[in-house]
């Protein structure tokens, strides 16, 4: 049992919690993920690993509110447990010898991103973080990427908050104005990590995507987490995250993640009137 000593809601629909895990805190790195099951009976869900304390032997995990288990997830508070939490898995982020880095978060894959960019700070690379939203309301993290970034640029789809625009016009901004970056780093949604690689190739520029398709079991044996790359077959959870966003077969990754959406949005509406119930 992992005790829940912290529970932040970051904006309407993105929590924060910070897990008493002293053994997970101990070996994880940026770039690693975590396996939770909220009770003994849920069902098992992957989370990168946002943050994590050694001396206090704490993990931090950022999660959307999305479908049943986040719903369950989200409905513990602080003081209470969480039944399974393992990890660290999968292969720690290669962020040695990177002198200058632009780190590219969207949406709530900037959780993800966050920890990648205090790593290159800590390692002493100059970093650019570029972050994008929807809308000022779905902001998260601003403080925390601008204490670790030299150069941090917002934006939103529709301007209500920094500049309005798409994080692959900012990255682009950025080239333009003579910056020479050793490696692109873009987490988020696979339709933007695929649009920054495409801009990368052009441009010739190294490019890390952290990959987040559906896993079970965390260790290679399902299946369920493969994708191509280079023309390969590769299990996200034993070979990844990470991985060459030029080599990633993107429209099939999207094509796969899409697979389940009816029955998510199934669960997600059983879930509500569950919880709806409860509170009646």
């Amino acid at each position: 049992m992992y005790k829940i000593v912290e529970k932040t809601l970051l904006n309407p629909t993105v929590a924060k919690m910070v897990v008493e895990a002293p053994l997970v805190a101990k070996k994880a790195q940026a770039g690693q993920f975590i396996i939770f099951r909220t009770k003994e009976d849920s069902e098992r869900v992957p989370l990168t690993i946002a943050d994590f304390d050694r001396e206090k032997g704490t993990v931090t995990i950022i999660f959307q509110i999305v479908g049943q288990s986040t719903m369950e997830l989200n409905s513990l508070s602080e003081g209470e447990y969480i039944r399974d939490f393992v990890g660290p898995l999968g292969t720690p982020s290669n962020l040695e010898n990177l002198k200058k880095v632009c780190v590219i978060g969207g949406g709530v894959g900037c959780a993800i991103a966050y920890p990648v960019a205090k790593k290159l700070h800590e390692n002493g690379a100059v970093v650019h973080s570029v972050v994008g939203f929807r809308n000022k309301d779905l902001v998260i993290l601003e403080d925390e990427f601008q204490k670790v970034s030299d150069t941090l640029k917002i934006v939103t789809d529709d301007g209500s908050y920094g500049e309005k625009g798409l994080v692959t016009e900012a990255l682009e901004k950025l080239i333009a104005e003579g910056n020479s970056y050793d490696e692109v780093i873009a987490i988020g949604p696979l339709v933007m990590m695929k649009f920054v690689s495409l801009l990368t190739k052009k441009y010739g520029i190294k490019t890390t995507v952290s990959m987040n398709p559906i896993m079970v079991d965390g260790t290679g044996m399902c299946g369920g987490c493969r994708l191509t790359v280079g023309g390969e077959t590769k299990f996200a959870c034993v070979d990844g995250p990470d991985f060459d966003g030029h080599q990633v077969d993107f429209d099939e990754a999207m094509k796969r993640s899409s697979v389940y959406r009816e029955f998510e949005s199934k669960r997600r509406e059983e879930s509500c009137n569950l919880f709806k119930k409860e509170v009646l």
